[in-house]
């Protein structure tokens, strides 16, 4: 090439240049405004969240209607919608369920936890959170309705953790679960959420003496919570015992099992000195698990690890008027059209009974506030959602709606009253998918469910 033609070809490159790097500096702006568009969120979480509740519409469910949709505010969605279940069913319901967890506790004191109902055979799993969950729901069924059975199931649970129970940091007391090297924030949270339950249960006769041993306990548990509370507001996941060190890490699901254990505590119980540690945690976690969960993923996982720990934090927060309660209230309302609609917890193959117990803590905000279209799309989902859950309960009153167990019934008294985590059985292995196996927690919470329905959402005489 002559020096002329290499002269010529530079320029050209030239020129070529100043024209392409205009037009990628236009498409770098132009996918950044996009970005911006896309994701207008306020910066400010108030305004967020109330920008998201506009944003977000309620189902009317037309062909459900008896009648017309309301025009105005309703006291209850029960009169307007054709209804699949009844508190008869919900009630029969529960005297399985509790039935069967209590059959479910070893001799010791504390639960089993899988079985599968088809090989008669226990699947090896223990986990600390698991087991105080399961006394939880032990004293949740006490408190609906309290036995002679089931007063002794929960007081041999509790005795077992109280005797588990050690000297925790600054003054707190802890679990220790087995050989266990960390005590897990939402043990904690758990074991002291079935003594706030049992220390509230309604004509319940207590000695003075345990009573005063279940203060003491509940008391070093709490503090413990306090002490397990973040710089950002969220609990710590965990406590190493030998490096007796607090992780900086923490968990959707024991961020919200301790913000219940905190709320019920200061709620029921006059725990007034947690109000301050309760206000932190709860915006800390709101902003967290909504807003900035949503900005990386709508249908966050972590969402739904906080979803009803959080929802019925957040109730009891509403009805405490503790300090910005009605941005807790939106915060609640948001988490339920989430899960509705976002998660669309009702197509779900698995059992979501968990979910129930966020919509039912929605539902009794939107009663409240008398928001009439969240009442009646809340109320749908959650009678779809109770008939449908019920149909997997071995035993059950709806047991005969479902053809998988029509084609295999059982009289072990150790399945009846269970309640499967599909409807089915799925054909996998446990390891990879838990269905027809019957695990406490699922009915544990199922159960809570039937009585939270009982208390907040089915009309009785």
């Amino acid at each position: 090439m002559t020096p002329k033609k290499h002269f010529y070809s530079l320029i050209c490159c030239l020129i070529i240049l100043l024209l392409i790097i205009p037009l990628m500096g236009c498409e770098k702006n132009k996918s950044s405004s996009k970005n911006v568009r896309e994701d207008d969120t306020p910066q400010d979480f108030a305004s967020a969240i109330k920008q998201i509740r506009l944003k977000q519409k309620w189902s009317k469910h037309k062909k459900s209607l008896i009648g017309d949709y309301p025009s105005g505010p309703i006291d209850d969605a029960a009169p307007y919608l054709q209804l699949k279940m009844n508190p008869e069913i919900l009630l029969k319901s529960f005297d399985l369920g509790s039935n069967y967890l209590v059959n479910w506790q070893k001799p010791e004191g504390n639960f089993r936890y899988m079985y599968d109902w088809l090989d008669k055979t226990w699947v090896k799993d223990d986990n600390q959170v698991r087991q105080a969950g399961s006394l939880w729901g032990v004293s949740l069924c006490h408190q609906y309705k309290p036995t002679a059975k089931t007063r002794e199931a929960l007081l041999k649970g509790i005795n077992y953790f109280l005797d588990n129970t050690i000297p925790g940091p600054d003054g707190s007391l802890m679990v220790k679960y087995m050989n266990d090297s960390a005590t897990q924030s939402g043990t904690v949270a758990l074991v002291a959420l079935s003594i706030i339950e049992y220390l509230n249960t309604q004509g319940e006769e207590i000695s003075d003496d345990y009573r005063q041993k279940l203060q003491k306990n509940l008391g070093g548990y709490l503090a413990f919570l306090e002490y397990m509370q973040l710089p950002n507001g969220h609990i710590s996941k965990f406590y190493h015992l030998q490096k007796q060190r607090r992780t900086t890490r923490y968990s959707p699901y024991f961020d919200g099992e301790s913000l219940l254990a905190l709320c019920k505590a200061a709620r029921y119980l006059d725990y007034s000195h947690l109000v301050p540690t309760i206000e932190k945690a709860a915006r800390a976690m709101a902003e967290t698990y909504t807003v900035k969960a949503w900005k990386k993923d709508k249908d966050s996982k972590d969402t739904k690890g906080f979803y009803q720990w959080g929802s019925m934090s957040y109730a009891e927060y509403y009805q405490s008027q503790w300090k910005d309660y009605e941005l807790f209230g939106d915060v609640t309302l948001a988490l339920g059209w989430w899960m509705t609609h976002t998660h669309e917890t009702l197509k779900k193959g698995r059992n979501h009974a968990y979910a129930v117990e966020g919509l039912i803590s929605a539902y009794r905000i939107a009663k409240m506030r008398k928001d009439t279209a969240a009442m009646i799309d809340l109320f749908y989902t959650i009678d779809r959602s109770m008939y449908k859950l019920t149909t997997w309960q071995i035993g059950g009153p709806l047991a005969g709606e479902n053809s998988f167990l029509v084609d295999n019934p059982t009289d072990d008294p150790i399945a009846i009253g269970g309640v499967m985590n599909a409807r089915k059985k799925s054909g996998r292995p446990v390891s990879q998918d838990v269905a027809h196996q019957l695990r406490i927690d699922v009915t544990q919470h199922q159960m809570h469910a039937v009585t939270m329905s009982l208390e907040y959402v089915y009309p009785q005489q």
